[in-house]
C-alpha cells in the first residue's frame, strides 16, 4: 500500500483533528439534551488524540515516549469508534455526519501515513 503522508504533515492534522473533534459538540451545535454519549464520546476521543499526539515519537511530539506504529494503530481505532459511534450509540437520528468524516479522516490518516520518521519516499 502507498503511504504518502509524511509524519510531518500528521503531526498537523493529528493537533488540529483532535481540538476540532474535541470540540465538535459545540462547533456543530450538537443537540446536548438528547444523550450524553453525543458529549462525552467526541470529548473523550478529542482529548485523548490529543495526549497520543503530545506523547509520539514523531517530529510535533512534545514528548517522545509512544513509538509511530502504535500512534497509527490507535488514530485508526479513534478514527473507527468516532465513525461508527453515532450509530453504536443511537443518536445516529441527531448528529451523525461530522463524527462520520472526522472519523474517516482519523482513519484515512492511520492507514495512509508512514510507519516510521526515518522511512523514506
Amino acid at each position: 500500500m502507498t503511504t504518502f503522508i509524511s509524519t510531518k504533515f500528521l503531526g498537523v492534522l493529528d493537533y488540529i483533528t483532535s481540538i476540532v473533534i474535541a470540540a465538535s459538540p459545540w462547533l456543530f451545535h450538537y443537540d446536548l439534551s438528547l444523550s450524553a454519549a453525543i458529549l462525552f464520546i467526541p470529548v473523550f476521543l478529542g482529548c485523548m488524540q490529543l495526549l497520543m499526539t503530545i506523547f509520539s515519537n514523531y517530529e510535533f511530539g512534545m514528548i517522545k515516549v509512544f513509538p509511530m506504529p502504535a500512534h497509527l494503530f490507535l488514530d485508526g481505532f479513534v478514527g473507527f469508534m468516532l465513525l461508527i459511534s453515532p450509530f453504536l450509540y443511537g443518536f445516529a437520528h441527531a448528529v451523525f455526519l461530522p463524527q462520520v468524516i472526522l472519523g474517516l479522516i482519523l482513519l484515512s490518516m492511520s492507514i495512509f501515513t508512514k510507519d516510521s520518521v526515518l522511512e523514506e519516499d
